[in-house]
């Protein structure tokens, strides 16, 4: 039996609820979780509702006055252990991955790659998430951090293994309980994360409830006993959890889209120019293109422009497009046949709006017949066009020459989101400068991606509110409680008797 056939083999049949450290039996609806490129079915998974958010939420409320007494030590212990029992887990969830969501192995790898990591970030800042204090007159003020109580988490499809570590290390570090809702179209890895949960937390620290976004995403965000609301996802669906929270007045961090600029700089170095064509190529394909942090707006000067784009195009088409359970990199298929069509209906727009300088078609894999393969897709344009300006979620990239430095600042800063950009140069002034006036949440100077541990990562305008991956993420998980000690009872002054 091959590796990946073992791993389909792995899955259970039918997926309920996790919830207090186990799947509940399913009685109602369920949907189907099929193989993004083969549309082999792989499970059922429950289509929870209301009632299983309740029972979720219900668990974590009970399981949040013992895990907030847990020492940091205690609740680090269970992130580390966590972290191992996934790394050892790796090649059999990054199989399950790869069949659920079209990507390929080497990049479902580096999702859990990076996923232990963010558990291990999280059980070390654990150890050092402190309050603080100073004396005050006759005595002395202190202010510690407490968690929340229950946080209601929702995450995308598009890297559910990251995107469940970014959500659940940091607030069960903090001492927070937490209920998780995947994304239909990518349940069964976080599903199985249940299982090694299972081993490692108490009942009811965190739990997963699959289902659809209108039912029991939903239910969670509106859940009055849901003290804290985390997402990522679109910017349209941001302002709904936004606008819930806002209902009942509980803390909201947002996490979403992304039209991050690249910057060429005309100084390159001759012999860096293919390394950077590569960067390039990586910032905007890398996860099929389905990623908020993908550079899909290319700012190319005029200067180097021809040779660049010459490079550029035949660094796309050496891109195999494949069947994503294949090792060697690769570009996959979308994550679905909805996905697909809207990444068509950008591309028609981008051959009326923009010159096609390689790519635009379907790719057709053998034995891959329900996938929506693309290959690697380039456009030159402006960037008012609506293929630089809105978020395409797929393998295409808005080529926009420059000359004039200001101009490029307006045009790169002149989007709605702010999450991410990159730029490349050997100028100091250039770099800092560039650094100082973009307005993204993230600036990667001569390697793009480059998302090191620790690094906060959030976005300006419509691209969120907090940042993640970071020991300030931990403040985001908790709110300050201000405690003041007196030596000794004042002399009564207010109402003194005469």
């Amino acid at each position: 039996m091959s590796d990946i056939s073992a791993a389909r083999k792995s899955l259970s049949e039918v997926y309920g609820a996790f919830i207090n450290n186990e799947f509940r039996a399913v009685t109602g609806p369920t949907f189907a979780a099929k193989a993004a490129a083969t549309g082999e079915h792989l499970a059922d998974i429950a289509r929870c509702g209301a009632a299983e958010v309740d029972a979720a939420v219900s668990a974590a409320k009970s399981a949040f006055p013992m895990w907030k007494a847990k020492t940091p030590e205690e609740r680090s212990a269970c992130l580390n252990r966590l972290a191992d029992l996934i790394e050892a887990e790796t090649p059999r969830l990054m199989m399950i991955d790869s069949l659920d969501i079209g990507r390929g192995l080497w990049e479902t790898g580096i999702d859990h790659a990076i996923a232990v990591q963010q558990y291990r970030y999280f059980a070390a800042a654990a150890l050092t998430h402190e309050g603080w204090g100073r004396p005050i007159p006759d005595g002395y003020l202190v202010a510690k951090r407490e968690p929340y109580g229950v946080c209601g988490q929702i995450i995308p499809w598009n890297v559910p293994a990251i995107m469940a570590a970014f959500k659940i290390a940091p607030a069960i570090a903090a001492g927070n309980t937490v209920v998780l809702k995947p994304d239909e179209h990518a349940s069964l890895s976080t599903l199985e994360l249940g299982k090694l949960i299972a081993d490692t937390f108490p009942p009811g620290v965190i739990n997963i409830v699959p289902g659809m976004g209108e039912e029991a995403g939903a239910a969670l965000t509106a859940h009055p006993g849901v003290a804290k609301l985390a997402f990522t996802g679109s910017s349209q669906v941001g302002r709904l959890v936004s606008l819930a929270g806002a209902n009942r007045l509980v803390p909201v961090s947002l996490e979403l889209g992304g039209k991050s600029p690249n910057i060429v700089f005309p100084d390159v170095a001759a012999e860096d120019i293919d390394a950077i064509v590569d960067n390039v190529t990586f910032a905007a394909m890398y996860c099929n293109g389905q990623s908020c942090l993908a550079g899909t707006r290319l700012f190319l000067h005029d200067k180097i422009y021809d040779d660049f784009m010459d490079r550029l195009i035949a660094s796309m088409k050496r891109i195999k497009v494949a069947d994503p359970t294949n090792t060697f990199p690769l570009l996959g298929c979308l994550v679905s046949e909805t996905q697909g069509r809207r990444v068509q209906g950008y591309i028609d727009i981008g051959r009326k709006q923009g010159s096609l300088a390689t790519g635009g078609n379907r790719a057709e894999v053998r034995g891959c017949e329900a996938g929506w393969f693309f290959e690697p897709t380039v456009f030159e344009t402006t960037n008012d066009s609506r293929i630089a300006q809105e978020e395409i979620f797929g393998p295409v990239l808005s080529v926009i020459r420059w000359r004039d430095y200001d101009k490029m600042i307006r045009e790169v800063n002149d989007v709605s989101y702010g999450l991410a950009s990159g730029l490349y140069t050997r100028d100091l002034k250039w770099a800092w400068e560039t650094a100082d006036r973009l307005e993204a949440g993230n600036v990667w100077i001569n390697n793009y991606f480059n998302l090191a541990a620790g690094s906060p990562f959030g976005g300006f305008k419509e691209s969120g509110i907090g940042s993640e991956f970071c020991h300030e993420t931990l403040n985001m998980y908790t709110h300050l409680k201000a405690i003041t000690v007196q030596t000794g009872v004042k002399p009564s002054w207010f109402a003194p008797k005469a």
